[in-house]
């Protein structure tokens, strides 16, 4: 129990009693060496081209009455074929119906030849791309200075080569 209480007691009297300063230290560098490193820049630059687009329209029908020969052409045939195909009281019949279908086929077509596309005109359009030119070059990054402090080795970069590293070192006892 009395080892409880003491290591506490010893333990924070240790910490008020301890100290540390600092001070301040040259340590000559022993070799000053340019470093240099690969740098890509990319630049962008837009390439831009025309282009010649063809436009269609869509047929436009011509109300030249062509639709309605057609009808009575057709009608003139069915009619005929109808009258051809039936036979005793069904001819009449036949006749009729092969009348009806006849005029609508032959206006249907009729109507289909009628549309009329127009020429295709062309437009301009212009089209743009981003394109990147990429130089790489060297750069340099600076001086890597070296020097040596009890054993340990020390690095420091600089604008310029140093004869000194200045250190500040703190000792806590």
């Amino acid at each position: 129990m009395k080892k409880i209480f003491y290591a506490p007691l010893l333990l924070l009297g240790s910490l008020l009693y301890a100290e540390s300063f600092t001070f301040q230290e040259e340590v000559r560098v022993t070799s000053s060496k340019p470093e240099y490193r690969m740098v890509t820049t990319r630049t962008p630059f837009q390439e831009c081209w025309d282009e010649q687009l063809e436009t269609h329209y869509a047929p436009q029908p011509q109300n030249d009455g062509s639709g309605v020969v057609g009808g009575v052409i057709g009608g003139v045939a069915g009619g005929v074929l109808g009258h051809q195909i039936g036979g005793g009281s069904g001819k009449t019949a036949a006749t009729v119906g092969g009348a009806i279908v006849g005029t609508l086929v032959g206006k249907n077509l009729a109507e289909q030849n009628d549309r009329v596309a127009p020429p295709p005109t062309y437009r301009t359009e212009r089209r743009c791309t981003t394109r990147y030119e990429e130089k790489s070059a060297e750069k340099f990054m600076g001086y890597r200075n070296t020097a040596n402090y009890k054993g340990q080795s020390i690095v420091k970069y600089s604008d310029q080569p140093l004869e000194f590293i200045h250190m500040s070192v703190t000792v806590s006892y």
